[in-house]
C-alpha cells in the first residue's frame, strides 16, 4: 500500500526543484542571491544577509528540516530578540521560509507553500 505522506512529499520536492531555486549549496554565491532578490523586487541589506546566512548554517548543521513548520519555528526562535516572525516577514514579504530558502540556495522543506508555514503564496 502506498504511503500518502511519502507521495505528497515526493510531489512537493519535485515541484520545488522545478522552480527557480539555487539548490546547490556549494555553487551558491551572494551575487546570485542579490540578483534573484532583485527579480523579486527586494534589495538585500545586511539584515537580509544575516537571515540568509543563518539558513545556510542551519542546513549545514542540521540538514533539511522535516517540514516547513519546523523551519519556521526555528527561524522565529533564532530571531526572537528582533521580533521573531514579524521581523522575518518584514524582511521577506513573500514568506521567510519560501523566499529565504530560495535566496539562500537551500532546498525547500515539505509544506513550504502552505501559508501557515511561512509562505504567503
Amino acid at each position: 500500500m502506498m504511503d500518502i505522506n511519502k507521495l505528497i512529499a515526493t510531489e512537493h520536492m519535485a515541484a520545488c526543484e522545478a522552480q527557480e531555486f539555487i539548490n546547490d549549496m556549494d555553487s551558491w554565491t551572494e551575487g546570485q542571491a542579490r540578483a534573484q532578490a532583485r527579480t523579486e523586487g527586494l534589495e538585500l541589506n545586511e539584515e537580509h544577509m544575516e537571515v540568509i546566512c543563518w539558513l545556510r548554517d542551519f542546513y549545514a548543521d542540521c540538514g533539511r528540516p522535516e517540514n516547513g513548520r519546523s523551519l519556521a519555528h526555528a527561524m522565529e526562535e533564532g530571531f526572537a530578540d528582533r521580533g521573531g516572525k514579524r521581523y522575518l516577514f518584514k524582511l521577506f514579504p513573500n514568506g521567510p521560509v519560501l523566499q529565504g530558502c530560495r535566496l539562500a540556495g537551500v532546498p525547500m522543506p515539505p509544506g513550504t507553500v502552505d501559508k501557515s508555514f511561512g509562505s504567503v503564496h
